[in-house]
């Protein structure tokens, strides 16, 4: 009996022994998204590699030919200085078990602003196709910071991302500007180019800006601590977004021509007692004293030769206010939700034939004006061959609606995006950092320059780089000139030139010539990427 409880207290101590060897074997560390497979890092200056692990974990790291070890803290952190190193790559970096690939060294930009630095490859298309599908170049890297707001503390790490080479897989999700930035960097250079972009479209520059930062605007750090309760956001998101459905139901359940009996985007339907407009014109989209809100319907006929007959076809819409749903010959061929992007649709094999075809649009005006943007494409597009659509279009409204439920944009609140998106790259080097910015703030522009002028002073300090190069991308124009908002736009631009002139390390970006009087996203971003490039290398 004794043989056996001590067989047994052996056994028990061998299983211990061996359960604490696996946990130490076990034991990982853990490494924030920017340090991945891809990263680029600042050549000729010393970088940090850090991360976390249990505390008290050695951690070595075996990069291009050398060795470095550390110790995690207390707290689980640790960090490991690299020396300057030459541009070059692509290498291997080990630390402990882990084995990140094609790391490149090279100059590193942080880009950031609202939707003209966001501004995907995919959107410039019509302007730059076959200069974007000819080209690929692996030692240009782009990581786009995932969208995170935090009204309560700077972040430690950014939301899960990758780094992308340059290449036909992910070039169209790259941003159009930081495209045309980083090729032409490139090919100047010939030196590995990192961009991390960290924006979001509409986002006014008091959300980029730190609580620290904004002491002298106190009524942005007072907006910002109304927020600071995740419960209070989650029940103002709960009630806006019952809201919003409740709107959007009564919307279908009342549009006449989604329920008739032969629905009004059907091929046979009778459109004969509708009224015909001009598309451009503000007639149609008022009742003399306000908005139409709500479905309005637009169908037209088009003749199309025996040589469409059946072939695949791209039909382009211009841009609509606010978000349409297309038929060709009744069937459905695609949608936008929002009135920014190019509608662009294809139509498929074996929809269009010889003669006669339908077009057919259903508008939902959710507020303000709805209206075809002027001077865009409309038309039908096969092959070679192309026919242009009429102004004039047979017109019936669907469902008349009160103007939808608004919601709040907590991604605009001060603080929020450099607590979730700035804060934490704080530890990563960078060359410079390229600001466009601005649309949003054309409302109240007496304060952009100081401002803007706070943000670089505080990202410096983020960064620890008292001196950090900025680019203020100038706003593109954008308005007819008879437009009263062109004052403000006008206004925002000299604030950004104010804000350089007053800062010795900031240069503005010569960018207005750039603009499209009708669209606040202009196609050409290819010259403002060489004109960033031009004052870029001008320090090298």
């Amino acid at each position: 009996m004794m043989k056996t409880n001590r067989l047994n207290i052996k056994l028990g101590l061998v299983l211990l022994l061996c359960l604490c060897f696996a946990a130490i074997g076990e034991a990982k560390i853990s490494l924030p998204y920017l340090i991945n497979d891809g990263m680029v890092l600042q050549r000729g200056k010393a970088v940090p590699i850090w991360g976390t692990a249990d505390a008290g974990e050695s951690v070595t790291l075996k990069f291009a030919g050398k060795e470095y070890q550390t110790t995690a803290g207390p707290d689980g952190n640790w960090k490991i200085m690299l020396p300057a190193m030459k541009a070059g790559g692509p290498y291997d970096m080990q630390i402990n078990d882990i084995t990140l690939h094609n790391i490149l060294i090279g100059d590193v930009f942080l880009c950031s602003g609202q939707s003209n630095m966001e501004l995907t490859v995919a959107r410039v298309m019509d302007m730059f196709a076959d200069e974007i599908n000819a080209y690929e170049n692996t030692n240009i890297h782009y990581l786009k910071v995932p969208y995170c707001y935090d009204f309560n503390e700077p972040q430690k790490d950014i939301k899960k991302a990758e780094w992308q080479p340059l290449d036909k897989t992910h070039v169209m999700g790259y941003s159009a500007l930081c495209y045309f930035f980083a090729k032409q960097l490139y090919e100047k250079t010939k030196v590995p180019v990192g961009i991390i972009n960290s924006s979001w479209g509409g986002t006014p520059i008091e959300a980029w800006i730190s609580e620290e930062g904004l002491q002298d605007f106190p009524v942005y750090t007072h907006q910002k601590a109304v927020y600071e309760s995740k419960e209070l956001i989650n029940n103002i998101q709960q009630i806006e977004q019952a809201r919003g459905r409740a709107w959007q139901i009564e919307l279908y359940k009342t549009d006449k021509g989604t329920h008739a009996q032969t629905p009004w985007y059907a091929e046979n339907y009778d459109d004969s007692a509708w009224q015909t407009v001009d598309m451009f014109s503000p007639q149609w989209a008022t009742n003399g004293w306000r908005p139409i809100n709500g479905v309005h319907w637009f169908r037209q006929q088009i003749d199309l030769p025996a040589s469409w007959n059946g072939k695949e076809a791209t039909l382009r819409l211009g841009c609509i206010v606010d978000a349409d749903s297309v038929y060709v010959n009744g069937k459905f061929v695609g949608s936008v939700a929002y009135q920014y992007p190019p509608r662009i649709y294809n139509i498929p094999k074996g929809l269009l034939k010889t003669g006669k075809n339908q077009i057919t649009i259903r508008l939902v005006s959710n507020g303000g004006l709805p209206s075809f943007v002027k001077d865009k494409p409309y038309k039908l597009i096969c092959g070679t061959e192309e026919t242009n659509l009429s102004q004039q279009w047979k017109h019936r409204i669907g469902t008349e609606m009160p103007q939808a439920p608004s919601s709040t944009a907590f991604q605009n609140m001060p603080i929020g995006l450099y607590n979730g998106m700035i804060a934490p790259l704080r530890n990563y080097v960078f060359k410079g950092t390229v600001w466009y910015q601005g649309e949003s703030n054309t409302g109240k522009w007496k304060e952009y320059a100081s401002l803007l002028k706070s943000l670089m002073k505080d990202w410096r300090k983020t960064f620890g780089m008292p001196e950090m190069p900025f680019y203020i991308m100038e706003l593109a124009d954008f308005m007819a000139p008879d437009n009263p908002g062109r004052k403000g736009w006008a206004a925002l631009q000299a604030q950004q030139a104010k804000a350089a002139e007053e800062d010795p390390h900031a240069t503005l970006i010569p960018n207005k010539d750039t603009g499209e009087w009708n669209d606040i996203h202009p196609l050409d971003k290819k010259t403002g990427g060489k004109r960033l490039v031009e004052a870029v290398t001008q320090s090298f």
